[in-house]
């Protein structure tokens, strides 16, 4: 069921993305010619009206095709004044843009209906624990965390969290700190296991990459309560989690030379996997990863480039500043930038995709 949901959920998204173009079109009064899900060669298709709506063979995306698009396209005479490019700049910009704002609105909408159902964590607990790592075989996953290096733990909060890390700056090595050396005191950490209570001693070791000392665990916050959310607060998580996601999106790409970031770059089989992970995990995260991916969608759509969304308004921003066409031989050349872009993204995506389900997998949990 999970792959049928991750199935629908993206259809869903391509489908209101196209909407969005077509709606917009039609109201300003040019001709939508095809409206498709997915790419060509067509797997099946009907004619409504002036409209061909159909299915592609390849699931990659989909499509709006509305007449004269193209400037050098001949059109009929009873339709000519209905081209895409027989309107004015203005109507351009809002058809483009319809599609982008569309999947900004389904981001939105998901995320702050889940702003309803918050909830926080109240205490926090072992979760994974690191193979030969100092910790191995002291604590165990599920150990409720009481105390840490004398920090007692009443709460999950972020400055809870923040006063344990801060606990590990006393120690120190014997001799310069280097990558894996050991401190020269234990820490301590009481623990909660099957109602009873345990104190344990962990040498921690000093971490060069996050230049810190570790036990080699990971916590989790458990414990989970309701959050009492008005329809304001609701608002204000659904708009920083979208800020959030448009941040690091950028900071992807403005860095996208370093190897590193690149390995963040998800393609379509990456994230409808995840997509299909979290249904057969969680409905609640499911809807979560397809607000994010709509958000995501959004974003690199508005990019400047053609074929992109963001590339036919920058372009009819051009032609409204200039006071006159762009040649389409022009906008051709241009062209390869974006396209260059988008099979560059398609590639580092599928790459890292691959890489992934042959490797740890996709971790949604």
């Amino acid at each position: 069921m999970s792959w049928l949901l991750a199935f629908l959920g993206f259809a869903a998204l391509i489908i209101l993305h196209e909407a969005g173009h077509f709606t917009a079109a039609k109201a300003v009064g040019m001709k939508v010619e095809k409206f498709y899900l997915f790419f060509p060669p067509k797997l099946a298709a009907v004619r409504r009206g002036e409209t061909e709506y159909g299915i592609g063979w390849i699931p990659l995306g989909g499509f709006v095709k509305i007449a004269g698009m193209n400037p050098d396209e001949k059109l009929p005479p009873e339709d000519a004044h209905r081209g895409y490019y027989a309107q004015p700049v203005w109507k351009r910009i809002v058809v483009i843009a319809a599609g982008p704002f569309v999947n900004l609105l389904i981001a939105f909408v998901i995320l702050f209906a889940l702003g309803f159902s918050l909830q926080e964590p109240t205490s926090i607990a072992v979760g994974a624990v690191e193979r030969d790592a100092p910790a191995d075989g002291v604590l165990e996953p599920g150990d409720r965390v009481i105390a840490v290096n004398g920090v007692q733990v009443r709460d999950a909060s972020p400055e809870q969290q923040r006063a344990i890390t801060e606990s590990f700056q006393r120690f120190r090595c014997e001799g310069a700190l280097t990558d894996g050396c050991r401190a020269t005191e234990k820490a301590t950490i009481t623990v909660e296991r099957d109602g009873e209570r345990h104190t344990l001693e962990v040498r921690p070791f000093y971490d060069g990459e996050l230049e810190r000392f570790r036990m080699g665990i990971a916590f989790e916050l458990t414990d989970l309560v309701p959050v009492d959310s008005s329809p304001g607060d609701a608002a204000t998580w659904a708009l920083d989690r979208m800020w959030f996601v448009t941040e690091r999106t950028a900071e992807v790409f403005v860095n996208i030379l370093d190897p590193e970031t690149r390995e963040q770059i998800s393609g379509v089989v990456g994230s409808y996997e995840v997509t299909r992970q979290s249904f057969a995990f969680d409905t609640r995260q499911a809807f979560g990863v397809l607000a994010l991916i709509s958000l995501s969608l959004a974003i690199i759509n508005l990019f400047p480039f053609l074929p992109l969304d963001g590339g036919h308004i920058f372009w009819s921003l051009v032609e409204k500043v200039r006071r006159r066409p762009v040649s389409f031989r022009t906008m051709e050349r241009a062209s390869v930038v974006g396209f260059a872009l988008v099979v560059m993204l398609f590639l580092i995506g599928l790459t890292n995709d691959i890489d992934r389900l042959t490797g740890e997998g996709f971790s949604v949990r």
